[in-house]
């Protein structure tokens, strides 16, 4: 179903887990994915109120015919959908891949809500001009280029993304299909290749915990030298996981909600 964008009105997204009691803990999954991103973390957070957000375009969330997905699109929608559940208490906010940028750039404007931030896999980019190694500023370049073809080849990207999805160990953990694809394009273009999450992540006021795998290939390690060494960051290298949250990275994941 495609949803149609209510002018004046921000969508509410679809909130696919909502259980438990205690600490409150929101979680938003990446581009192209849902709420089955979590499903190693969910079952180890008994002790907790655990929210899921289908992000906007994903899931079972609305696909506005109108929407540009930019960042502040996203966040928008998740503000939203946070301010209608009525929580009461600051919230630990954990996002994943594009969901991490999401969650960085809601935690910067809203820092009264959140009490801590769990960035797990994000894809912190910035412009290879802004790199000084040579060898990040060509990764960077690369990844960009990559994105590039992907986001201009509809009929490889979403023949190979479904090759892709059935060989993961989470089912359903790439979701790009004819109904996804434009939310897919441009979230990739608009909220991922064009971020500003280096400066959104220096402004929040919370700590922050950020997680990657090391065998992770949508890092930048050029980007992440960077906020690896901002005040109340905390970085954790996973050693052997990728970008998914296996039960690995899951527990990593846990520990840092505390």
């Amino acid at each position: 179903m495609r949803w149609p964008h209510l002018k004046g009105r921000t969508p509410l997204l679809h909130v696919a887990i909502d259980k438990g009691t205690g600490p409150v803990v929101v979680l938003l999954h990446g581009i192209a994915s849902s709420s089955v991103t979590f499903q190693n973390v969910v079952p180890e957070l008994s002790a907790h109120r655990v929210i899921a957000i289908d992000l906007l375009g994903f899931g079972q969330s609305p696909i506005p015919d109108d929407s540009e997905y930019r960042l502040s699109d996203h966040v928008e929608a998740i503000a939203s959908t946070i301010e209608s559940l009525h929580l009461h208490e600051p919230f630990t906010l954990v996002g994943h891949s594009m969901g991490a940028l999401v969650a960085a750039r809601y935690a910067a404007q809203n820092s009264r809500q959140v009490s801590k931030v769990v960035l797990v896999s994000p894809p912190t980019y910035l412009s290879p001009t802004e790199l000084s190694d040579p060898l990040d500023r060509n990764i960077m370049d690369l990844y960009l280029r990559v994105y590039h073809f992907l986001r201009s080849n509809k009929d490889f990207t979403i023949r190979n993304a479904q090759f892709i999805e059935r060989l993961l160990p989470i089912p359903k953990a790439l979701d790009i299909n004819e109904r996804t694809w434009t939310p897919f394009v441009k979230s990739l273009e608009n909220a991922i290749e064009s971020q500003t999450t280096i400066s959104d992540i220096a402004a929040i006021t919370v700590p922050i915990e950020l997680i990657y795998g090391s065998l992770d290939p949508f890092h930048s390690d050029g980007a992440l030298k960077i906020v690896s060494r901002m005040t109340g960051v905390t970085t954790h290298r996973v050693l052997g996981s990728d970008h998914l949250i296996g039960k690995r990275l899951a527990r990593v994941v846990v520990t840092a909600i505390g």
